[in-house]
This record gives C-alpha cells, structure tokens and sequence, in this order.
C-alpha cells in the first residue's frame, strides 16, 4: 500500500487517480497509523514552500514520517513542492524545509525570452544508470512542469534527471531510499504512469 500524504495542500486526487488507473493499490491519508503501515509514500505538493512546510508541520505526521524513511528506509517520492521540501531551504520563503537532502531550492534567473514560471512539456535525461525509476525511461521521455524555483542538490551524484530550461537544472533527485521529482507525473500521461509504476514496483 502506497501512503498518499495528505497535509491539506489539495491536488491529491489527481496522483490517487492516476495510480488506480494502473492498478497500484493507495490510499490518500492524514493519520499517524496509515503511515506506520505504508509500503512506500508520496508527498506531494502545491502552492507556496512556506506554506506546504507549515501545513507538514501543523499535521502532525513529521515526526512518524522520518522514522519511517529516515530510520526504517521505507521508499518515498517527493513531487514539485514536495520534492524541495526534502531539502534545507528554498528562496521562495523562510521556513526550514525537511533537511533529508543536502539540499537548496533556488529561483530561476530571468532569461530573454523564457518566462518564469517554467510551465509546460519538457525533455528529462536520466542522470543515474541503474535506478529503478529510470531505468526504463528513453531518450524522448518528456514530463509536464509548472514551477518558479528548482532544485540544487550540494552532491552531483544526487541528481536523477536533468532538464534545461535556459539552464541545466535537476528535475529529479535521489539518495537511498529518497526520491523527488520537480514535474508532475500525474499529469504526464504515459510518462508519469511509467515512473508511478516503477515507483510502486520498486528495486
């Protein structure tokens, strides 16, 4: 059972639905007790860092959540927000983010003819041969983003995938047990099925 983390940030439905779609058993929660018993989990995010990070807090669930995949290793997806809160901070705002990654969210530099915020289809190039959420991905594997600020891990080894968008930057990071993704799968048809499922399957 997959363990959708739900800290009242909303955009919950579209990943629980997108996993049903393949057959992947979840279930969408707020509860210390769901936690404890999850075989992997998903937190997801949207909005604001500040606020998704003061909502985490509010809930209750930090404390369960990092013995279960600081201590206890159980496999964890972060998705856009999500995904920088794993880190020690963004620029978007003040608040401490989850510090498992050695980690920083940075804002993207203003760039002739490219807006901000990176919204739309874009290409990712696995970086990390032999992880299992990529190891079947192609050269034309193309995810859809919307997003202002990017992930900067302090380790090169730590990024999974990489994308450009006036610059390089990591679209993807992993370590251990610990994955996060700047796109949203659940909205990247085929793509985002293929990454869920081998997420769900595992190693």
């Amino acid at each position: 059972m997959i363990a959708i983390i739900d800290y009242d940030i909303g955009n919950i439905a579209a990943v629980t639905n997108m996993l049903r779609r393949i057959g992947v058993r979840c279930q969408v929660t707020s509860r210390v007790d769901d936690v404890e018993q999850a075989e992997r989990i998903i937190l997801p995010g949207n909005g604001s860092f500040d606020a998704c990070m003061k909502n985490l807090r509010a809930s209750g669930l930090i404390p369960v959540l990092e013995h279960r995949v600081l201590d206890q290793k159980v496999p964890l997806l972060g998705i856009c927000v999500g995904a920088q809160m794993l880190g020690y901070e963004s620029a978007e705002g003040m608040e401490p983010g989850l510090g498992w990654l050695d980690m920083r969210v940075r804002r993207f530099p203003d760039q002739p003819g490219l807006r901000v915020p990176h919204m739309g289809w874009n290409q990712v190039v696995p970086m990390s041969e032999g992880n299992y959420l990529t190891q079947d991905m192609d050269a034309e594997t193309r995810f859809y983003f919307v997003h202002s600020y990017y992930m900067e891990p302090a380790d090169p080894s730590a990024i999974l995938l990489r994308s450009t968008y006036g610059i390089e930057f990591a679209s993807g990071v992993s370590s251990g047990n610990i994955a996060g993704v700047q796109f949203h799968p659940e909205k990247s048809h085929r793509f985002g099925k293929q990454l869920l499922a081998a997420f769900a399957k595992g190693n």
